[in-house]
């Protein structure tokens, strides 16, 4: 491969790839990245999201004076991966496409999001061609329901559009909508008693919360809406009736209220089945993200649109069912969509990417910010 523009786009994913960046332990990324920022003339700043969720780094903010006037364009990615992520390597096969070796994801989620925001801020800068001021984000514990970018203070934020680099499929698609999520836990507690001697002195609590389970319509509630239960435990030994039992899930939906209904219908169906046992409920709920959905003309859907049209790329305008820091930039007032970086496979060792998305990418994110 020779010394040009296409060649560094691949070495840089490779160096980026081969840092260990699990979710919480994105120290070594960040300083990397902070280096290769600076490089490209940014001010940048690291913020307290480490100390706060206890990790080793924070979210890192970056502004680069452009020469064109109007408000900054926000380009965001994350650094952390999920596990399996330790000892990554990246393998360029002879067809373009890039695995790891096998034994590891190979954390194209998200350094293709990265790598393409670098590499575009780069070739923009060497064609000599004019720019709007630009922002960037690059977030810490994102896979952790994104953590980081909710630590994040927005108010240093000036863009009112931002594009999000981290969505699954070919460079070109752009998610306009996303769900919230809701994560729950169900502890049913009920009277522990000898199995043989006195079970009719207890009160079951697995009994019970697989009976509740058993009530409830799991997977596609609607078009819009699941409810997946996805953990459940409980008791201590074989000959003693259960005392407690705890089922843990997951809620999705692209209405916010729908969610949130969802998590009352699981309590509501638990405390049915627990009623007249004895037994005593408890529910947890949390939520990790909220629905957004931004308007096809919108500005920032438009100018996609249009750096699309320019590139000879689809400008396909999807919905995803998978939260990401968007979901949080929309909920502090900016305009956002997710972009594909030609991720594929994400959350797995069978994870890729192409050398012919990686350059797309960057040539989006360069079409956008010009």
């Amino acid at each position: 491969m020779n010394d040009t523009a296409a060649a560094r786009i691949y070495r840089e994913f490779e160096e980026l790839t081969e840092i260990d960046s699990v979710s919480f332990s994105e120290r070594l990324m960040a300083d990397t990245l902070k280096t290769k920022l600076r490089t490209l003339g940014f001010e940048v700043w690291e913020d307290s999201a480490g100390e706060q969720l206890r990790g080793t780094a924070g979210n890192l903010y970056g502004f680069l004076k452009g020469q064109l006037p109007g408000p900054p364009i926000l380009l965001s990615a994350h650094m952390d991966t999920v596990t399996p992520g330790i000892g990554k390597q990246a393998v360029l096969r002879e067809d373009g496409q890039i695995t790891s070796a096998g034994e590891t994801v190979l954390g194209a989620d998200d350094v293709c999001g990265l790598v393409e925001i670098l590499e575009g801020v780069r070739r923009v800068q060497e064609r000599g061609i004019p720019h709007r001021d630009v922002e960037v984000l690059f977030t810490v514990a994102e896979e952790a329901y994104g953590q980081g970018a909710s630590a994040f203070d927005f108010g240093q934020i000036r863009a009112r559009e931002a594009y999000v680099f981290d969505l699954s499929g070919p460079v070109g698609t752009a998610a306009l909508q996303a769900p919230s999520i809701l994560s729950f836990q169900v502890e049913v507690l009920g009277r522990a008693a000898h199995a043989g001697f006195e079970p009719e002195k207890g009160i079951h609590a697995i009994q019970i919360l697989s009976e509740a389970v058993s009530r409830m319509k799991l997977g596609h509630l609607d078009e819009e809406t699941t409810l997946n239960i996805g953990q459940i435990e409980g008791g201590t030994a074989r000959n003693i009736v259960p005392e407690v039992c705890v089922c843990r899930g997951e809620i999705r939906s692209f209405c916010h209220e729908k969610a949130l209904e969802t998590a009352e219908y699981v309590e509501q169906t638990v405390r049915e089945a627990a009623e007249g046992t004895g037994a005593e409920v408890r529910m947890k709920t949390e939520v990790h993200l909220e629905a957004y959905q931004t308007e096809e003309n919108d500005p920032v859907v438009e100018r996609f649109a249009e750096a699309c049209r320019v590139l000879g790329l689809p400008g396909e305008k999807i919905s995803t069912f998978g939260g990401s820091d968007n979901n949080h930039l929309v909920r502090r007032g900016l305009h956002g969509i997710v972009l594909s970086c030609g991720m594929y496979r994400v959350h797995s060792t069978g994870e890729y990417t192409t050398f012919k998305d990686l350059e797309l990418g960057a040539e989006l994110a360069a079409g956008l910010i010009c």
